[in-house]
């Protein structure tokens, strides 16, 4: 893990570390309960500093070329790359990915992002002719940005990389419990050629930086990635000033198994998506539904899928499950597991508590529900975790009014014959449908319908996310 004193207790305001109050905040190993590093805990005043930094920074950036600021998102996406095995123990050890997939995703995932988007730079349509008028892409201003705990480098990059390519300046607060990356990320920058003042970071909690952010006059707009409940306190306070909100938030998607699907493939892949990074992905699929004839088989080939997810220390090579990323969430896993028992649902595997041998650490079982009713709170609710229910139902329409009857609509997956299931994606509530295991497009818009959010990222679309457009008529 990296000790420098830029990731480990300080800000980053203006292009230079800058100490915070005396306050500040453990960064715990969820594995072992370790203090790994200290934050400061900061204030609405830290925050002004950094706004006023990125103000001042602001008319130098926004006049830059697109193609120098794409050079600079290249140059970043380079200087993370030449750091990837300690940004990847690093988030290791602040909130426990396994090693294998904080290489692979969690610090391999941005560098492609960032690569991705500066690429992007010379085809983006920056001007555009209509009639009589010039339109005009601008950037908004400062932005501010923050970011959870879940995928913390990649949910900063995915915001500053097309925010900085289309000529803003940013304040970022990063999650307390996993905020180390960030500090990572703006010596990088700095050592890439951003200027001082354009990229600017402040710890500390929600309830402070957070909503200093939201609320502050001089924040043009805020990209939020994080829970529903925080995303309409955010959406609230900014309204005062009437600044553009973009939110990325919860999930409970479904992957819909019809009655033609290869059930080998279409199960591998479900349980996947909902064990990966212990189940802590807004995007994942916790939700599994399947044909009422085909329940029983279906639950046989998940049980045994789930078996190969060894759960265990996050720096062994070995582990696919590492525990969750703080005791809070520990708890609040192993609460919902419980109410599924409580309520009625058939333990097919795991089950609550911690898995035999763990007596330290924030781990719980990765756990298979079978039989569960459409509006259990289980099959309703975002846990977070490793916990996969499973859902049958009758035919087509049911599983479709299924798969939509909750409040979000982030992603989903659909396993079938082509055509019929293209059909049902179609139909899905959802921003973003994977059918028959389609690969991840970087390229591809990613975000949510109902409570899943409001905003885009990725590709031209996470681009246009961070303009204004203006048309001059002449």
């Amino acid at each position: 893990m990296s000790t420098k004193a830029l990731s480990a207790s300080t800000h980053w305001i203006g292009g230079e570390a800058v100490a915070g109050t005396t306050d500040l905040i453990d960064v715990v190993n969820p594995a072992t309960g370790e203090v790994v590093s200290r934050v400061p805990s900061g204030t609405a005043a830290d925050v002004d500093r950094a706004v006023a930094a990125a103000t001042a920074a602001f008319p130098g950036w926004a006049a830059t070329d697109p193609a120098e600021r794409a050079a600079v998102v290249g140059r970043i996406s380079e200087g993370l790359r030449n750091r990837l095995e300690e940004i990847a123990t690093t988030i290791t050890s602040e909130m426990g990915a396994p090693i294998t997939l904080s290489r692979q995703g969690q610090a391999g995932l941005p560098i492609m992002v960032a690569a991705t988007f500066a690429g992007l730079a010379a085809g983006f349509n920056w001007t555009e002719e209509i009639g009589n008028s010039l339109v005009v892409r601008e950037p908004i201003g400062v932005v501010g940005a923050i970011t959870p705990w879940n995928f913390p480098l990649q949910q900063i990059v995915s915001k500053a990389a097309p925010a900085l390519l289309a000529g803003n300046t940013a304040v970022l607060k990063p999650s307390e419990i996993a905020p180390l990356t960030a500090g990572i990320l703006a010596e990088v920058a700095a050592e890439a050629g951003l200027p001082a003042g354009v990229f600017n970071v402040v710890h500390g909690t929600g309830p402070v930086v957070g909503e200093a952010i939201a609320a502050h006059p001089g924040v043009d707009m805020v990209s939020f990635t994080g829970s529903t409940r925080a995303g309409r306190r955010v959406s609230a306070v900014a309204a005062e000033t009437v600044k553009r909100v973009a939110l990325e938030l919860g999930g409970k998607s479904a992957n819909v198994i019809l009655d033609d699907a290869d059930l080998a493939q279409a199960v591998q892949h479900g349980v996947a998506f909902a064990f990966s990074n212990g189940g802590q992905v807004c995007g994942g699929w916790p939700r599994m539904l399947v044909p009422a004839s085909l329940h029983d088989e279906i639950v046989e080939l998940a049980v045994a899928a789930a078996a190969e997810y060894t759960v265990g220390d996050p720096a062994d090579e070995a582990t696919r499950l590492g525990p969750m990323a703080s005791e809070a969430q520990r708890r609040r896993v192993d609460g919902y597991i419980r109410r599924g028992v409580a309520d009625g649902a058939t333990l097919a595997f795991g089950g609550p508590g911690k898995p035999d041998g763990f007596h330290e650490g924030a781990y719980v079982r990765p756990t298979i529900f079978t039989h569960v009713a459409p509006d259990a709170v289980i099959a309703q609710e975002e846990i977070f975790g490793p916990v996969l229910t499973i859902i049958p139902y009758v035919d087509d329409d049911q599983a479709v009014e299924i798969a939509n009857s909750t409040m979000y609509g982030l992603t989903g997956a659909v396993f079938g014959s082509e055509d019929r299931a293209l059909s049902i994606a179609r139909r899905l509530r959802t921003g973003q449908v994977d059918v028959n295991g389609g690969q991840w497009n970087p390229l591809a818009p990613f975000g949510g319908y109902k409570q899943s959010g409001n905003g885009r990222e990725f590709g031209r679309y996470g681009i246009e996310e961070f303009l204004e457009t203006k048309s001059i008529q002449r």
